[in-house]
C-alpha cells in the first residue's frame, strides 16, 4: 500500500529493535553513547512506520467487510466512512514517514556561529544589522539557547559593523541555517529630514559550530599575530598585546580576536570562528561536488544571495526564495512565532524539494 519499499522498513525496525538488545545488555560507555545517539534517531521513525502498519491492518480489515457482499448494510456504511478518514491517516503517516527518511544534514543538531555584517547603507546599514543581531538574540532567547558574543564592532551612531556570536543549544544550526543571505531593509532612517526611504543591507553568515572532531588543523598551517586592542579612531585600549590574528595559511583566512583582555581567551575564541568558517568551506565543497541536489533545495550557503526584504512602511516581510509575505514585520524582528513561521515555511518547502527530487531519480 505504501510506496516505501518493505524491505527498507523491515531493515530499519531490525536494527532498532538490535540496538534495544545491546543497549539492555550493557555496552561499554563508548559504545552506549553511539548506540543511544543512533537509538533516538531511530526511535521516531520505527514509531511512524508502526502507526503506519497498523492504519493499513485497520484499512485491510475495513476492505474486507466493504468487499463482503453479504455483509449488514448499516456496518458496510460504517466502515465506508471509517475507510475514507483511515486512508488520509495513512497518506499523513506516509508523508511523515518519507520526510523522516530524507537524508540527514550531519551538522542539524549542532549549536551555530552567527555572523552579522553591515553592507550597502552607511550608518544605516549599521544600524540594521544591530536589529538583525537583535532579532536574533530574542528568537535564541525565545528557543533557550545561548548566546555568548565571540566579537562586535560597533557602529558610528549605534549598530553593528559587525557582530559574531555563538548560539548554543540543540538543533541551533537546522532551525537557524536558511538565515544565511543578504537582508534587505527599506525605511525611512532617523537621519533623513526629508522622510525619504532608504534601502540598505546586511549580510548575515550561519555556521555550525565544529569540534576538534569535525575539522583537524595543524598547527604549521597557522600564522598568530599578537597586537594591541584598539578602540574607535584606532586609540589603544589596552597596555599588553592581548588583541589576538590567526591567519589559516593554506586558505587565506584571517579571523581577529580582541574583545578579551587575555590573549589566550582571545586565541580560543578566534579559533573557534576559524574552526567553524573552515567546516563551513568543506560543506560548501560537497555542496559543489553534489550541485545536482543542492539544486533542489532551499539556498542556505549563499552569502551574496538576496533572501529577504524588511519594508517598514508596509509593515511585511517578503522571503524571496519562497515568495513568502507576511505583515507581521515587528513581531519577526522582535524575534516572535511569526519568524518561526518563515523559517518552518522554508523548511517545507526544503522538504517538498528533496522530496520531488527523489521521486523523480526513483530513488
Amino acid at each position: 500500500m505504501t510506496t516505501i519499499p518493505a524491505e527498507k522498513l523491515n531493515k530499519l525496525v531490525s536494527r532498532w529493535q538490535a540496538i534495544q538488545g545491546e543497549l539492555a545488555s550493557g555496552a561499554d560507555a563508548e559504545s552506549y553513547a553511539q548506540l543511544s545517539k543512533e537509538f533516538s534517531d531511530l526511535d521516531p521513525i520505527v514509531g511512524t512506520i508502526n502507526a503506519l502498519r497498523q492504519a493499513q491492518d485497520e484499512y485491510a480489515g475495513l476492505e474486507e467487510i466493504l468487499d463482503d457482499r453479504d455483509a449488514d448494510a448499516d456496518m458496510r456504511l460504517l466502515a465506508e466512512e471509517e475507510a475514507g478518514g483511515l486512508w488520509s491517516k495513512i497518506e499523513d503517516l506516509e508523508h511523515q514517514l518519507k520526510v523522516q527518511l530524507l537524508p540527514k544534514d550531519d551538522a542539524d543538531e549542532k549549536s551555530a556561529i552567527l555572523e552579522v555584517r553591515a553592507g550597502t547603507g552607511g550608518d544605516e546599514a549599521a544600524l540594521f544589522a544591530g536589529d538583525l543581531y537583535r532579532m536574533y538574540q530574542r528568537f535564541a532567547d525565545r528557543h533557550g539557547w545561548k548566546v555568548a558574543v565571540l566579537s562586535a564592532s560597533e557602529g558610528a551612531t549605534g549598530g553593528y559593523k559587525e557582530i559574531i556570536a555563538n548560539v548554543t543549544g540543540k538543533g541551533v544550526f537546522a532551525r537557524m541555517k536558511y538565515e544565511s543571505g543578504v537582508h534587505r531593509v527599506q525605511r525611512v532612517p532617523e537621519t533623513e529630514a526629508q522622510g525619504r526611504i532608504h534601502t540598505s543591507a546586511a549580510t548575515v553568515a550561519v555556521l555550525p559550530e565544529a569540534e576538534d572532531v569535525d575539522v583537524q588543523i595543524d598547527e604549521k598551517d597557522l600564522r598568530i599575530d599578537v597586537f594591541r586592542a584598539s578602540g574607535p579612531g584606532g586609540q589603544s585600549v589596552n597596555t599588553t598585546d592581548s588583541a589576538v590574528r590567526i591567519t589559516h595559511i593554506p586558505t587565506g583566512l584571517v579571523v581577529s580576536q580582541q574583545d578579551e583582555k587575555s590573549q589566550h581567551k582571545n586565541k580560543a575564541k578566534a579559533m573557534k570562528v576559524l574552526r567553524a568558517r573552515l567546516y563551513d568551506l568543506e560543506r560548501e565543497k560537497l555542496d559543489a561536488e553534489r550541485a545536482q541536489d543542492r539544486r533542489s533545495q532551499i539556498g542556505s550557503g549563499d552569502r551574496s544571495q538576496r533572501i529577504r526584504t524588511y519594508n517598514f512602511p508596509q509593515g511585511r516581510v517578503t522571503d524571496h526564495r519562497i515568495g513568502l509575505t507576511t505583515h507581521q514585520l515587528h513581531l519577526v524582528l522582535e524575534g516572535e512565532p511569526a519568524l518561526d513561521e518563515i523559517i518552518d515555511a522554508l523548511t517545507t518547502e526544503n522538504q517538498a524539494s528533496q522530496l520531488a527530487a527523489l521521486e523523480e531519480s526513483g530513488a
